[in-house]
């Protein structure tokens, strides 16, 4: 641990967490922060008797005063990997990550649309999926590599007129213009495994109703009127469709989900996010490849601590924190 002495505490940094699939990015983050507040590695020793003990409210001023944190951006929850946290001054340098290079690995499952684009959605459209083939998706990925035109999907937090996306798909409110498409940079994307009907992938439980359903197609259908929402099912029980893995490596604003939807029209079929994990975040990534790479802190090292900080060694540190302090980057004034 030579990047941090008892004569710099206390530091501003950056490192980064491997997220798990489930919890939200801001629960991990007021989580860190919890643990953060109470160590001398990031809290002057005066504040550090203040707060001894007590649980720190995760908004508001004196939460502020406390401990800056912040994360350089959100996972959904079904994403698991690179989640980058600033502390100090550290969360001034956050921004950069948001338009960073990242890298991810997804699963695409076939056959099934969903309102999010992910397993975490409703059903809204079935779709034949048996006639999809390897050599099928290995030639097709070029219509999605380089620089591409993407339009985010309906199902997110980008604001229209003052009101998220999500909002127009779930009350049927038509969109008062099409959603403008953005340019982004898919520098490589790869077919790594083909796993065909051989997992245990299945298709939401959740569905829409009828009326929720009339109230996506609504919106979608105010600034699209070939969308449609129809089943076109070819099922077989018992049989699962076909799934495939994906590798890419994209700029910031890129979204993975898209790219699994619009690639799952392309090849006659409908499709949706099963898996996401995201393995590189700027220069954090899970698996260090290059010279100057951090890797990340495992979530099961801050969720043992919030349950038992356990002993600390000779120089007083607890394991969570001397984990911390093997892979942060210092951030000065």
């Amino acid at each position: 641990m030579p990047k941090v002495s008892l004569s710099n505490l206390p530091v501003s940094a950056l490192f980064g967490v491997t997220k798990p699939s489930g919890p939200t990015s801001m629960s991990i983050i007021n989580d860190i922060k919890q643990l953060a507040s109470q160590s001398r590695l990031f809290v002057e020793a005066s504040k550090l008797e203040q707060v001894k003990g007590k649980k720190i409210p995760k908004k508001g001023k004196r939460s502020r005063e406390i401990l800056k944190i912040g994360q350089g951006g959100t996972l959904d929850p079904l994403a698991d990997g690179v989640l980058v946290v600033g502390i100090g001054k550290g969360t001034k340098k956050l921004s950069e990550f948001l338009d960073c290079t990242k890298e991810y690995q997804t699963t695409c499952l076939l056959g099934c649309e969903t309102d999010t684009y992910d397993s975490e959605g409703a059903t809204v459209r079935l779709a034949p999926w048996r006639h999809v083939t390897r050599e099928n998706v290995e030639s097709t990925l070029s219509q999605f590599t380089g620089e591409i035109q993407q339009t985010p999907p309906i199902f997110s937090a980008l604001k229209m007129d003052g009101r998220p996306l999500y909002e127009y798909a779930r009350k049927g409110i038509p969109l008062p213009r099409p959603i403008e498409p953005r340019q982004v940079t898919v520098h490589s994307l790869e077919l790594v495994e083909w796993l065909g009907n051989n997992h245990s992938f299945r298709w939401p439980e959740k569905t829409m109703d009828g009326d929720a359903k009339q109230a996506l197609a609504t919106a979608l259908k105010s600034v699209n009127e070939g969308v449609s929402l129809d089943d076109n099912r070819e099922l077989d029980e018992g049989e699962a469709p076909q799934a495939f893995v994906l590798k890419m490596r994209v700029s910031g604003g890129t979204y993975v989900r898209s790219i699994v939807h619009d690639l799952a029209h392309a090849l006659g079929s409908a499709g949706h996010v099963a898996t996401l994990s995201r393995t590189r975040q700027g220069r954090f990534a899970l698996h260090s490849t290059a010279e100057g790479d951090y890797s990340c802190v495992p979530w099961e090292i801050f969720a043992n601590a919030s349950s038992d900080a356990g002993a600390v060694d000779d120089e007083g540190w607890t394991e969570w924190e001397r984990e911390v302090m093997q892979r942060l980057e210092l951030v000065g004034a």
